[in-house]
């Protein structure tokens, strides 16, 4: 194994900010060109990465780091996210009640509950076009979007490594499948509750903004609503759903059978790459689950659906550069994670969360959890990157899925809400007019996380 955390310099980390800042940057002031141009960004970044990288360290180190972290992080990831896009793209949920702080906090409620188990990419796709058509009568609802965000597509999806990509790389680095729900789950109560209540106060005061114009339209919109009986249409993608649920599940089942996954039968590549027959088989499954959907779902329904690929194109398109520019910030982070100062969890959780907030949850997951792995704790959690003291991992896990939502680029489905409440004439806020809804609200509710878990 080659420890390049020993040798690299700290300045082989710019690539990787780069990457990020232009995700945070160029969509504010260059848009049309961003859209464009994604791609090249990704690519030029890992070339600024690569090229030095391989005259440093030669063409066989650097095929090696590049194929590890593109077969055994990013495939996986990105099989995942868009098996779940797709599947849940073919449900149609017909007949969406009319948008009253009541439903909307039922709805609300559902996401939360649903995004552990679909994925928070798979409950926000799922969920945002129902939500947008039951509240279509209202002039003020940039905040029920804004609330979306914070439960549907992020703290929602803390429960289990289908809910959010932070945790899927967890697992696959060896954290059990049910481990986080064990822990989690008195969290995820607290901050849900504490958030939904929120939302009422806020929905009421601008229910009553709207007057009795709105009140007018509302009850409009509610005789419309009678006449379309409630149907879930595609509901046979649930059994494709199951096949992804179990293929994650399966492939934990067959790793933790062995004991690492360097010992699971399979395909190994160089000293460092080793491709299991699990990760074979989760890959294979997740794809037929998709291409079964696309099959036996019909176009109609995806068009009613408004189904579109760009989202998930885009997830694909961004993380393949960050997977790779996030080589020497891993391996720096392995080397020296243990001298950082970073060793309580109240430090991991809002380090953690912080970085989670502007360079995207996934990646920064993965560096804090190998930091911690480096600090070398007795007990605990075992992972592929060292034992890891419980309370910690919660802290980490903690503070990367629920503080994804501080951002648009926090985490994945942030920006695809945000895109596709903006195509059905949402007035979303900017980057940073988003900002003041999470700080205001958010970070008051993870001060009493801290306080009551993670002193």
């Amino acid at each position: 194994m080659h420890d390049i955390g020993s040798t690299l310099p700290l300045w082989s980390i710019i690539p990787f900010v780069g990457m990020l800042l232009s995700i945070a940057f160029f969509p504010l002031t260059k848009p049309e060109w961003w859209e464009k141009h994604q791609l090249h960004v990704a690519g030029f970044w890992s070339l600024v990465f690569l090229v030095p990288f391989t005259i440093g360290y030669g063409f066989p180190i650097m095929l090696e780091k590049v194929g590890e972290v593109v077969l055994l992080d990013y495939i996986p990831f990105i099989v995942l996210l868009l098996g779940l896009f797709t599947v849940a793209g073919g449900i149609h949920i017909a007949g969406a009640p009319v948008g009253t702080t009541k439903n909307n906090v039922i709805m609300l409620a559902i996401g939360t509950f649903l995004a552990s188990f679909v994925g928070t990419t798979g409950a926000a796709m799922l969920l945002i076009r129902p939500v947008l058509r039951s509240n279509a009568w209202r002039q003020y609802k940039t905040h029920i979007v804004v609330f979306f965000i914070f439960l549907v597509a992020n703290i929602g999806g803390c429960l289990t490594p289908l809910g959010d990509p932070p945790l899927f790389l967890g697992y696959l680095r060896g954290v059990p499948f049910f481990w986080t729900a064990q822990h989690i789950w008195p969290l995820l109560v607290l901050n849900a509750v504490l958030l939904l209540a929120v939302f009422a106060l806020v929905d009421r005061h601008f229910m009553k903004k709207e007057g009795k114009e709105g009140l007018e339209r509302m009850e409009l919109e509610r005789k419309a609503s009678e006449r379309i009986k409630f149907k879930i249409e595609g509901a046979h993608n649930f059994i494709f759903l199951a096949i992804i649920i179990f293929a994650v599940i399966i492939k934990g089942v067959i790793g933790t059978s062995y004991g690492e996954p360097e010992l699971v039968p399979g395909v190994t590549f160089g000293e460092e790459i080793h491709l299991g027959y699990d990760w074979l088989l989760q890959v294979v499954l997740i794809l037929v689950a998709m291409f079964l959907s696309l099959k036996f779902t019909s176009k109609k329904l995806r068009e009613d659906n408004e189904f579109e690929w760009e989202p998930i194109a885009e997830v694909a398109r961004l993380f393949i550069g960050i997977f790779i520019t996030m080589i020497p910030a891993l391996a720096l982070l392995s080397h020296n994670g243990g001298n950082l100062g970073i060793d309580t969890p109240l430090k991991f959780f809002w380090i953690t969360g912080a970085l989670s907030s502007f360079l995207d949850n996934s990646p920064t997951y993965v560096v804090f959890l190998t930091t911690a792995g480096a600090l070398g704790a007795d007990t605990g959690v075992w992972t592929t990157v060292g034992t890891v003291d419980q309370t910690i991992l919660l802290a980490i896990s903690a503070g990367a899925v629920f503080m994804g939502a501080i951002t648009y680029i926090g985490n994945a489905p942030n920006f695809m809400v945000n895109n596709i409440s903006q195509s059905n004439g949402v007035k979303m806020p900017s980057f940073f007019g988003y900002m003041k809804w999470s700080l205001g609200i958010l970070v008051p509710v993870f001060i009493i996380d801290t306080l009551l878990f993670f002193l």
